[in-house]
């Protein structure tokens, strides 16, 4: 590809964006969890990380400018997700076997979680494909290269994985996370229940 497709600025806004859409991925689950009691079971727990290792990628994009390495973190996080959302979906496939949690316009989130890894590994691969990103350039300061949208992404997605992060380790209790979860393990166990 030429190296005008893609300037490394043009590549950073687009490492936010789908920065922005693994955070926004994270908070429907989360917000599902919080406002509807919805606690996430174990393979639902891994997906969660795999968004965000695929996410972390993303920010390495937005950080310290595209390389191809970060663009692989992208897709091997991606690739890990895709695998346990795909071992979910075929668990609830069978007739009978029943769902887990709620559908969202009429699918289920492991199935939407399938369908989202594997649009980022696309993305991933056709950023990949366009080589003006990777262009060494002198790099003024941090803040005016990451830009607003790029900071607001960068934080917001570490919010919301410290969150994810800490409601894993209320719900597991630092032990193994129950298959159906009920109740969150850590605060039952200081409160003696």
């Amino acid at each position: 590809m030429t190296d005008a497709l893609l300037t490394p600025n043009g590549a950073r806004a687009l490492n936010a964006l789908g920065l922005a859409g693994c955070s926004a991925i994270l908070l429907v689950a989360f917000g599902y969890q919080v406002v509807d009691g919805e606690l996430p079971c174990p393979l639902c727990i891994l997906q969660r990380a795999a968004f965000a290792a695929a996410g972390m990628g993303f920010a390495l994009n937005v950080c310290l400018g595209a390389r191809p390495g970060h663009y692989a973190i992208v897709v091997l996080g991606s690739v890990a997700g895709f695998g346990i959302a795909a071992r979910q979906t075929l668990l609830h496939i069978v007739p009978g076997t029943g769902v887990y949690g709620s559908a969202l316009f009429g699918l289920h989130f492991y199935v939407w979680s399938l369908i989202a890894f594997a649009g980022l590994i696309v993305a991933a691969a056709i950023l990949c494909l366009f080589e003006g990103q990777f262009v060494a350039r002198v790099r003024p300061s941090s803040r005016a290269r990451i830009g607003g949208f790029g900071l607001a992404s960068v934080l917001l997605f570490l919010a919301i994985t410290l969150a994810n992060a800490g409601s894993t380790l209320a719900e597991c209790g630092g032990g193994l996370c129950p298959d159906n979860p009920t109740r969150y393990e850590f605060w039952d166990s200081l409160l003696g229940r």
